[in-house]
């Protein structure tokens, strides 16, 4: 899962549709400065983007949005909407995942609902610097949940063999693949690395 904003459609769409090329399978929108029209249009424009792609397109919390522009689902934060109020505005088709910071939220967010969770941040990461300590693959390892676990937090392709033998199904990134040199190479390390079998 590729994270981008609003701005980033303007100034690193070349990014992210070579990711998407490379075989990332999901887009999340995730902009909580953006304005609700400015916020649609940027969906409409990763959804056709997606869709070309066969790819999922997520909209952080906006369930508003989610519907307007025909996406797959919405991905809540840890204080967003219950799940049951997400999955009766979308519907039994809709995706809904969840942002956990530990093996409990995971648990309580499938118990109620969630498609997938996505746990971290796993490693140290600036954006999440101020929250503390990163959780570690422990906490990864600790989760036992019936749906897929997406590891965010300081993911590298060299981390990913790790990451998928502490239990994790999927990852989440920003900086790895829009800060690349390469955004494609490194899209396809990354999406190479959750392929690979395991040693």
């Amino acid at each position: 899962m590729l994270i981008v904003e609003v701005g980033d459609l303007e100034r690193r769409s070349a990014a992210i549709e070579a990711a998407l090329d490379a075989g990332v399978d999901a887009i999340q929108l995730r902009d909580a400065r953006a304005g609700g029209g400015t916020l649609l249009q940027a969906a409409r424009r990763l959804r056709a983007l997606t869709r070309a792609r066969g790819a999922a397109l997520l909209v952080n919390d906006r369930i508003d949005v989610v519907r307007a522009a025909a996406a797959d689902g919405v991905h809540l934060p840890a204080a967003s909407f219950p799940i049951p109020t997400a999955r009766t505005l979308l519907g039994p088709a809709a995706w809904i995942g969840r942002s956990t910071h530990a093996p409990a939220e995971a648990a309580e967010a499938v118990i109620a609902g969630a498609d997938y969770v996505i746990l971290g941040p796993i490693f140290p990461t600036p954006s999440k610097a101020r929250y503390g300590a990163p959780l570690g693959l422990a906490a990864v390892a600790a989760t036992s949940v019936t749906v897929s676990i997406i590891a965010i937090g300081g993911v590298t392709a060299a981390r990913v063999p790790e990451l998928r033998r502490a239990g994790a199904a999927g990852i989440a990134v920003v900086r790895e693949i829009l800060d690349a040199p390469d955004p494609g190479a490194a899209a396809r390390a990354l999406v190479t690395a959750l392929a690979a079998p395991l040693r």
